[in-house]
């Protein structure tokens, strides 16, 4: 058993302790209190949980390499919900080792949003040094509104031009998936004999993967409100940067999904974007979702920076203890990992620091990723 000492600990539930030690044995937090024997790493003056990124695309655009070699998005056809985000990932992208030195242990990647369907996403551990050990799970289906899917006109297949062309590939594909999973039921199909679109979408319309749905607009919510109705499924809201009224941040609370939100520190280069402002903020903090977390959509802002994005909570009135939430117990909600949180029985994975995180000039000075110390 390995321990160590907290003269602060943010547990990552909004406590804060202080004067604790934190005890693991292998993978596992096993203590958080008095002190307790074992193998003693020191005393930090403060201690978090790790950081977790749900939106990202760390390792299929990566750092050093030219904008033609990104992976991010296939375009040979406008839905393909049976791609794997972690088949184009390298995990010898440098940025990986700096979002480690900056806290942030694991990274949800996706693909793009140049498709109405675009792949599964995929949670990852960024200490690993290859895709077999950094692979946790897959956590949701990529899918996209708004603007960016209407964008990509010169790639292949059938690609839309308008906002409601996207939709109705998008619901023809649900249409097609919602009929095969009713025949599979009846017995009238078998699973060998299901396309690979069907397969892909029905563990999204049986509520075993969310949809994970690029969308900006509050127009373009609703018409996901109006989808999710009929064909059943679970999904996440991510981005949501234009949403700017009272009405719109109303909407999406009362939809009682998980909402990923940002990139705050990014330009806002499209017109989609045009009502983005780090000011909206007081408006979702007033209408907090039932669980918000925040992204950083690396490299749209380096993943290694995403608790800078906190400062604009704290700016309307969050405590840092509960502001780290969003990248923390929120975020682990979000992708069904067990972390996120400096409690026994939650996996080992923390960091310590030599000063409050929030304050310039504090660094990282170790880092626990399932028990396994990272030198940094």
């Amino acid at each position: 058993m390995k321990v160590l000492k907290a003269k602060k600990l943010y547990v990552g539930d909004g406590n804060v302790k202080e004067n604790v030690y934190v005890a693991f044995n292998g993978n596992e937090i096993v203590h958080v209190g008095e002190e307790v024997g074992g193998e003693y790493l020191g005393e930090f003056e403060v201690v978090t949980p790790a950081f977790i990124d749900p939106h990202s695309h760390i390792g299929m655009d990566r750092a050093g390499e030219p904008y033609y070699e990104e992976e991010a998005n296939e375009h040979m056809d406008p839905v393909l919900p049976y791609l794997y985000a972690e088949e184009s990932v390298y995990m010898d992208d440098k940025a990986f080792r700096e979002s480690v030195e900056w806290g942030v242990l694991y990274s949800v990647v996706l693909p793009g949003s140049g498709n109405v369907i675009g792949g599964r996403a995929a949670l990852l551990r960024n200490w690993e040094t290859n895709i077999e050990d950094a692979f946790v799970k897959h956590v949701g289906v990529k899918a996209a509104m708004g603007y960016n899917p209407r964008s990509t006109t010169s790639w292949g297949g059938q690609r839309p031009s308008t906002r409601m062309g996207a939709t109705a590939i998008f619901r023809k594909a649900l249409s097609k998936a919602y009929s095969d999973l009713k025949k599979l039921k009846e017995g009238k199909l078998s699973w060998d004999e299901l396309e690979p679109l069907s397969k892909a979408l029905i563990p999204v319309l049986e509520g075993r993967l969310p949809f994970r749905i690029h969308v900006h607009k509050e127009d373009d919510i609703a018409i996901i409100k109006r989808l999710a109705k009929q064909y059943g499924f679970k999904y996440t809201i991510d981005h949501a940067c234009d949403v700017h009224t009272e009405r719109g941040f109303k909407l999406i609370k009362d939809l009682g999904v998980p909402v990923i939100y940002g990139p705050i520190d990014s330009h806002p280069y499209k017109v989609e974007l045009k009502h983005e402002s780090y000011k909206n903020i007081r408006l979702l903090i007033k209408y907090m979702p039932d669980v918000l977390a925040l992204m950083s959509d690396h490299p749209v802002v380096l993943q290694r920076n995403l608790m800078l994005q906190l400062r604009f909570f704290m700016k309307y009135g969050m405590k840092f203890e509960d502001a780290i939430k969003l990248i923390t117990s929120n975020a682990a909600k979000v992708v069904g990992l067990n972390a996120g949180e400096v409690k026994p029985g939650k996996l080992a994975s923390i960091v310590a620091w030599d000063g409050e995180p929030y304050v310039l000039g504090s660094s990282v000075v170790m880092a626990v990723a399932e028990g396994k110390i990272i030198e940094l």
